[in-house]
């Protein structure tokens, strides 16, 4: 059975202000459903990752 690419990051938090997981950038749903997903559906929210990851980036509070 081939291995499902996952961006998890083991950085399981989501954001409260925008229900990003501040790991991997996916919504809550998408990570509870990401092993029963096609391939499609998996690289389509993979593409959207790296946009969410900016926007997550910006919304985080000042260290």
């Amino acid at each position: 059975m081939p291995t499902i690419i996952t961006p998890c990051v083991k950085v399981c938090v989501l954001d409260p202000q925008t229900g990003l997981c501040r790991g991997c950038a996916r919504r809550g749903d998408e990570i509870a459903r990401w092993g029963a997903m096609s391939d499609a559906e998996r690289r389509q929210i993979m593409a959207l990752l790296p946009d969410r990851m900016t926007r997550l980036q910006t919304a985080a509070p000042a260290r």
